[in-house]
């Protein structure tokens, strides 16, 4: 069963459907770490132009979904609830393989540091096990 549903999710950050990217979180240590899912679906709203009979997810979709599986770990700590984790930069991204349509892409994003209203994460996304994209993200905090 997981820690969070969609719904509880949108109780800590403010995505809304269409640019809701995690299904659910499955674990979160609040302020360090947290574990999501993003099940894949053929019905995305990207995939009709991304690309038309040979649909891929789209790399910064990926990334943006890391980040925001990393605010659900920044934002919940309580001196941060009802906050916003603001993307203020990416690095080191690299793409190792393409996500699919029926693909759960697993994200797993760790906070390195914080200083201030400023916060440092990393992100990995995975399918079956693999490595599919990793960046280290940047977080502004609001």
């Amino acid at each position: 069963m997981s820690l969070y549903t969609a719904k509880e999710i949108m109780e800590i950050i403010p995505h809304r459907y269409p640019f809701l990217l995690i299904d659910t979180i499955e674990e979160l240590e609040p302020g360090v770490r947290a574990l999501g899912k993003k099940c894949v679906s053929v019905n995305e709203p990207f995939f009709q132009g991304h690309f038309p009979g040979n649909p891929v997810m789209p790399g910064v979709l990926i990334l943006e979904a890391l980040a925001q599986t990393g605010a659900v770990a920044m934002l919940s700590v309580p001196e941060r609830k009802g906050g916003t984790a603001y993307f203020a930069g990416i690095s080191k991204a690299r793409f190792r393989q393409k996500v699919l349509p029926g693909d759960v892409l697993v994200l797993e994003t760790s906070i390195v540091k914080v200083k201030g209203p400023m916060g440092v994460g990393y992100g990995v996304a995975s399918v079956n096990g693999k490595a599919a994209a990793e960046a280290e993200l940047t977080f502004a905090l609001g």
